[in-house]
């Protein structure tokens, strides 16, 4: 059973805190899985505009989007099962979104998958 104590949560809590600060301060020190998430960024930001049509990105809560960002990035790296992924997601968008950031980030990342 997964626990915050976890390090595979741990890091991807990080991971999502140094994304969401990126987005303000592109010239942060990042750890390696944000720096693999913005590797990626474009081809990333192009699925996510494909898989929310209603929301452009500058339009997308922050923290949604950085959670979006970390998910879609592990999802095309393969780091782990996509159901975990999209659990752990899920999840930080649970504890670190609004009411509205789970639905939403359930929505986008399951439309990614059946897109992928």
């Amino acid at each position: 059973m997964k626990t915050r104590d976890d390090p595979r949560h741990r890091r991807r809590v990080k991971a999502l805190a140094e994304l969401f600060s990126w987005g303000f301060e592109k010239h942060k020190r990042l750890g390696k899985l944000a720096k693999a998430t913005i590797k990626r960024l474009v081809a990333i930001d192009q699925i996510i505009r494909t898989c929310a049509t209603e929301w452009p990105i500058e339009k997308i809560n922050r923290v949604d989007l950085a959670i979006l960002r970390l998910a879609l990035a592990e999802l095309t790296m393969k780091t782990a099962p996509k159901k975990v992924i999209i659990d752990e997601a899920i999840e930080l968008a649970k504890e670190y979104g609004s009411d509205a950031s789970a639905g939403f980030v359930n929505g986008v990342l399951g439309t990614a998958v059946q897109k992928m």
